[in-house]
């Protein structure tokens, strides 16, 4: 006879994160809103996380209006002694996190001749340092449980590069990097790390792009259109589930085909 595989089980089991604490970074809208709502619907408790109380308060509200478990929790990412302070209230009033997604990012574009330093360092310090701060944060935790998923949000921008972003451009790149590095350190302790580059999704912070690019995406694009929220979570979902346990240090496009 051949090799017998395992069984997937109830495939209405599979995504699910019942009684699991999912951290969100930059819970407050866009891409970290939807994330933090798909997460609730499939049961998880999920820690909202923004720069200010009254975001991280408005998504929570909402998840807790339509049933589910969120509470909420401000922090600026790019600070230390907050992230440590945030992951202590985390484990005090949730539990310890099993799933983290460092979602909170700053664009401040210009062109490279034109940026202030003071605009790189902000967009560094946000989407580069707040990744490794908020990682290290949970890392022992994790390691402690020999369990833990963590995804991290790149750009297609940090794998491509855009004229008058590089202070977003690096950020993103390094998150790459930074990805590859825990997945190594930590892929021993039955912890993976991946992330995810979405295209030109529609949010806050893309709804400044010129209506020509908008339309340049939508017809060079195979899909078509800009993605939303809705298409980015799901991917957050399958690298966040114990489904995806041999998938790590990987970053997965989803921009509609648009870098083909």
């Amino acid at each position: 006879m051949g090799q017998r595989y395992p069984r997937l089980g109830n495939l209405q089991d599979v995504l699910d994160f019942t009684d699991q604490v999912v951290v969100v970074t930059g819970a407050s809208r866009g891409i970290g809103k939807g994330i933090a709502q798909a997460f609730a619907e499939r049961g998880a408790i999920v820690a909202c996380v923004a720069t200010t109380e009254a975001g991280a308060a408005q998504t929570a509200l909402l998840l807790d209006q339509a049933g589910y478990r969120a509470v909420p929790f401000a922090c600026d990412v790019s600070h230390a002694e907050q992230v440590e302070g945030l992951f202590a209230n985390i484990g005090d009033q949730c539990g310890p996190p099993s799933v983290l997604v460092n979602n909170a990012g700053i664009a401040r574009d210009n062109l490279m001749m034109r940026l202030k330093d003071e605009d790189w360092d902000a967009v560094l310090n946000v989407n580069l340092k707040g990744s490794y701060l908020c990682a290290k944060a949970v890392t022992r935790t994790m390691m402690k449980a020999r369990y833990g998923r963590i995804v991290n949000m790149s750009s297609v921008v940090g794998l491509h590069g855009a004229a008058g972003q590089a202070n977003y451009a690096a950020s993103k790149a390094g998150v790459v990097g930074l990805t590859k590095a825990i997945a190594k350190e930590l892929g021993s302790r039955g912890i993976t790390c991946n992330a995810i580059a979405p295209g030109f999704i529609e949010t806050d912070m893309t709804s400044d792009l010129p209506a020509e690019f908008k339309a340049h995406v939508e017809k060079t694009a195979p899909a078509g259109r800009l993605g939303t929220s809705q298409d980015i979570a799901p991917a957050v979902l399958f690298l966040a589930s114990r489904e995806a346990s041999y998938i790590t240090g990987q970053t997965l496009t989803v921009d509609g085909g648009l870098f083909l």
